[in-house]
């Protein structure tokens, strides 16, 4: 049910028209920095209703689709409010992607337009090239050379009408924008969500639970196009008149540093104070690789105030070690594409690290067993590992022309989670894995997570992965593959040793082989099933 403390949206309800209201009185203000230079809020509500009204001029209809292929910069959120404030439904795409999955998303979407990166449009046309698409128009973010006639540069084509004077007249309900789900297996799905998602996880998460003002400076990992990214770096800084850092480059920890401590052009202010980020979003394997760097930032260069992880759950070690050098806690949490952010999470008040927390007031959350029924609570209040499932208003609507995987996973008010947790007797939660990850050793359940966080807390491990693999007798037992740190020579045994003192014995990983990385997914979770495959067609 929805935080009683939290006003629904009205009837009418648009959210690009939502944002713009909110920060009238805030032209001046700066919105966004990214690589090239600032755009301020009132710039961004300008340039909203230019691009509104460069869709309506170009044919594109209320609720049809346009696919949004951009790296983060100031072009984005322009591009994404802009379709909104039109009625027009963005879809907001991985630029890490391959051709094959945009001729794909292209044909499904049935995208009208497309408005797109420069770097990017090689790849546009190669899928353009394959797919039996319907796009008539091609909006070009950032040209370093002429275009051809049938491509639009994006700044002639925001200036080239009038703004829109007035949003469509949208509900809460209708079709917002869709965003495709990580597909580790099989397509990936459109995932539809409506106008008034994106603000109840601004009004549930953002605001109440991080703290988020005015004064803040955000500055994300995960870009615009993932559901986590699009809360830190849209959501969540627009709904309250915050400033954001946006970096179109890979977040690699000395292109994360740099933001940090606001050494680019457009974070340096003549005669000022850098504008250094208060707020950073991370993910757990960023947050590892940051601590492992040897060019890690010292406390007084960065004025960070807080930081969140999410994709995977943190190990406790690291979050301990993280909040040891910086004074500043990460707080853990769980979201999905399908319910767009974070609603189980740890709190800058109450934190406990190898935990994911507590429900964000306004969801529900429910342990099932694999009968499809809630589990039962323990004397001490503590509950079993189950299926998780969630309960909360900001659930997308359904996954587009899939029906089946729609009634799968939205099931009533309810939306089936795919992941495994435990309730511990202080009403926190811990993963325990991925639904389909858990191992059966002996009889007896095994979190892959459980025994990945063990292995993470050697000094001489970067990362690691836990499958199951079948031995002579064809028994199940665990095996692990460990990204050793830079230098790092610790051996088999000497990790079998470390996890035996800490975990159950049935635990440990009969087999460790080491690796240079892991395989994972743009979004940076580890993809175990690309380690199964590789162990069945090993010799």
């Amino acid at each position: 049910m929805p935080n009683p403390s939290v006003q629904a949206p009205g009837e009418r309800f648009n959210f690009a028209q939502h944002l713009i209201a909110r920060n009238a009185k805030r032209s001046d203000k700066i919105a966004y920095i990214d690589d090239a230079g600032l755009l301020r809020y009132g710039e961004l509500a300008q340039r909203v209703r230019g691009l509104a009204a460069g869709l309506l001029s170009a044919g594109v209809r209320r609720e049809e689709r346009v696919l949004l292929l951009m790296h983060d910069c100031n072009d984005w959120p322009v591009s994404f409010l802009g379709a909104l404030y039109a009625g027009i439904v963005p879809v907001a795409v991985n630029t890490l992607l391959t051709v094959d999955d945009y001729a794909y998303m292209l044909a499904h979407s049935r995208a009208q337009a497309v408005l797109v990166s420069a770097t990017l449009l090689p790849t546009l046309q190669a899928a353009l090239a394959q797919s039996p698409h319907e796009v008539k128009t091609i909006v070009v973010s950032r040209p370093t050379q002429g275009l051809p006639p049938d491509e639009i540069d994006f700044e002639d084509f925001v200036s080239a009408q009038p703004p829109l004077a007035t949003s469509a007249d949208t509900g809460p309900d209708d079709p917002g924008f869709w965003l495709y789900s990580s597909g580790s297996t099989g397509r990936p799905k459109g995932t539809l969500h409506s106008h008034a998602n994106p603000y109840w996880t601004a009004e549930l998460y953002g605001t109440p639970l991080l703290g988020l003002t005015e004064q803040d400076i955000c500055f994300s990992a995960a870009k615009l196009f993932f559901a986590y990214g699009l809360g830190n770096g849209l959501s969540f800084p627009l709904s309250v008149g915050a400033t954001t850092v946006l970096m179109a480059e890979r977040p690699t920890p000395d292109a994360t540093f740099k933001r940090w401590v606001g050494d680019t052009p457009s974070q340096r202010k003549p005669g000022g104070p850098a504008l250094r980020p208060t707020l950073f979003f991370g993910a757990p394997t960023g947050y590892a690789g940051m601590m492992a760097s040897a060019a890690l930032p010292a406390r007084q260069a960065v004025a960070l105030r807080l930081c969140s992880s999410a994709g995977e759950a943190l190990p406790a070690d690291l979050g301990q070690r993280f909040a040891a050098h910086f004074g500043v806690n990460i707080i853990d949490g769980i979201g999905s594409t399908e319910m767009l952010h974070i609603f189980l999470s740890n709190s800058p008040s109450r934190l406990r690290y190898g935990s994911t927390g507590w429900p964000v007031p306004g969801y529900q959350v429910e342990l099932r067993g694999d009968d499809g029924q809630p589990l039962t609570e323990h004397p001490d209040g503590s509950i079993d590992t189950g299926d998780l499932y969630i309960q909360g208003p900001s659930a997308a609507l359904m996954y587009w022309g899939n029906r089946d995987k729609s009634r799968e996973t939205f099931q009533g008010p309810w939306t089936k989670s795919g992941d495994k947790y435990l309730r511990n007797a202080d009403g926190s939660y811990t993963y325990a894995g991925r639904s389909d990850d858990m191992l059966k050793v002996s009889g007896i359940y095994v979190s892959p997570f459980e025994v990945e966080s063990t292995l993470a807390q050697h000094p001489d491990v970067l990362e690691a992965a836990v499958i199951g693999v079948a031995d002579a007798e064809g028994l199940t037992k665990t095996k692990a593959f460990v990204v050793r740190k830079a230098g790092a020579q610790v051996s088999e045994d000497a990790l079998k040793a470390f996890v035996k003192d800490r975990l159950a014995p049935y635990k440990y990983p009969r087999q460790i082989e080491f690796l240079d990385d892991l395989p994972k997914t743009a979004t940076g979770k580890i993809q175990r099933f690309k380690l199964r495959e590789k162990e069945q067609t090993s010799p």
